[in-house]
């Protein structure tokens, strides 16, 4: 299997896919895009939600936490039996299937194709904020857990915010600089890939899952795999890992559109409970979106396996400050404000970096996780008392 070439055909299809989406997107919305920022897919499904008044937009926000519970369940089995199946890292499998934010860029597409771009940047950083100072932080302070990785994937980890330094000094960045950070975001994630594939043992190699996939081509599956209803289904083929490779795709796309249901319904409830442009309802909405991320970081760790969780969070910051950043490149221009350079881009560089350290110590404690979410909430503080609003990261 050449999974640095998975990796580019994944990200080729969701660019080709999404470029034709967003204009017409930004095209249908018109002025309404500029108020709500959404289109597409999302913006139908929003306004259906909207269709059904507040108790319907409240049984929609159950039922999508139900679909996303279910499919983050289901992504986590598909994932660790693929991985056995392909003799190749859980930890890769999570960078690629978990790391590679589709919705996000869909969204930061509708929004530069709408004139929206300063609002497209915005939720790039704020959703790479939230990944550590929420995702990782509620991680540690609800099951701490040990780390396994080697200082180069920290390094990268940490590196990624401060690559944007360069560019938002420019003032203006345009479509070269763009592709000049898809192109960091793409080699970055295949070294990772090369890397894992080049080790004698993956990263976490002191989980059971991690002991099973050795490079001798050990691929016994440890106990705590319980047995699930697909493996029958899958049945002899399941050797190739294939098959499950298939199964995680469906339950990624189950992850994303649960998520486009919870982040549709979170804002017809607040508005429908007078929320809007509140502290506390963009603090419930913040809490909504990312619970995504918070479900595909926490369960992993929960269930033993953490590399999924960490790979998550590397993969998903990662992208959010490069590939997804150059996405918003792609179709204009973007004039850097101000306070991007002087507030928000150093606050996701300090609580990126501390979270590398903290990875780097080798064990993530409940400490951490207080002192992150701390940062967090710190930033958010002060982001709505100096500068009137947050972006918005889900």
């Amino acid at each position: 299997m050449n999974v640095s070439r998975l990796v580019a055909a994944l990200f080729i299809v969701m660019v080709l896919v999404s470029l034709p989406v967003a204009p017409a997107a930004a095209q249908d919305g018109g002025g309404e895009a500029g108020e709500s920022g959404e289109g597409g897919i999302e913006g139908q499904i929003e306004g259906f939600i909207e269709g059904l008044g507040l108790a319907g937009a409240v049984a929609v926000l159950i039922v999508g936490a139900v679909i996303l519970t279910v499919c983050v369940e289901k992504l986590i089995r598909y994932l660790t039996r693929a991985a056995l199946g392909l003799r190749v890292s859980l930890f890769t499998l999570a960078i690629i299937f978990t790391g590679i934010e589709f919705d996000d860029t869909v969204l930061a597409l509708v929004l530069s194709a709408g004139d929206l771009e300063g609002a497209a940047l915005g939720t790039a950083l704020g959703t790479g904020l939230a990944i550590v100072g929420v995702t990782l932080a509620l991680a540690a302070i609800i099951r701490p857990f040990p780390v396994d990785l080697p200082i180069d994937y920290v390094v990268l980890f940490a590196s990624g915010p401060l690559l944007l330094i360069p560019f938002v000094l420019m003032g203006t960045l345009t479509t070269i600089h763009g592709l000049l950070l898809l192109g960091f975001f793409l080699l970055t994630f295949g070294y990772i890939v090369v890397r894992e594939r080049q080790r004698d043992t993956p990263v976490f190699r002191n989980t059971e899952l991690g002991e099973s996939l050795r490079a001798d081509g050990g691929v016994t599956a440890p106990q705590s795999l319980s047995e699930i209803p697909e493996d029958r289904l899958v049945g002899g083929r399941s050797a190739s890992g294939w098959p499950w490779m298939a199964l995680s795709v469906l339950a990624l796309a189950g992850i994303v559109f649960a998520s486009m249901l919870l982040e549709g319904g979170s804002e017809v409830v607040m508005e429908g409970f007078g929320l809007e442009q509140t502290v506390f309802g963009a603090t419930v909405l913040t809490a909504i979106l990312t619970f995504e991320d918070v479900m595909l970081t926490i369960e992993p760790v929960r269930r033993g396996v953490p590399e999924i969780g960490v790979g998550n969070v590397i993969g998903s910051v990662l992208f959010s400050v490069t590939g997804n950043v150059g996405v918003i490149m792609l179709l204009s221009d973007l004039e850097i404000s101000q306070s991007v350079l002087t507030f928000h881009l150093p606050s996701v560089i300090l609580v990126t970096t501390l979270a590398a350290y903290f990875l780097y110590s080798g064990e993530l404690k409940r400490w951490h996780g207080f002192l992150l979410g701390g940062l967090y909430v710190v930033y958010w503080v002060a982001a709505i008392l100096v500068f009137g609003g947050v972006p918005i990261g889900g």
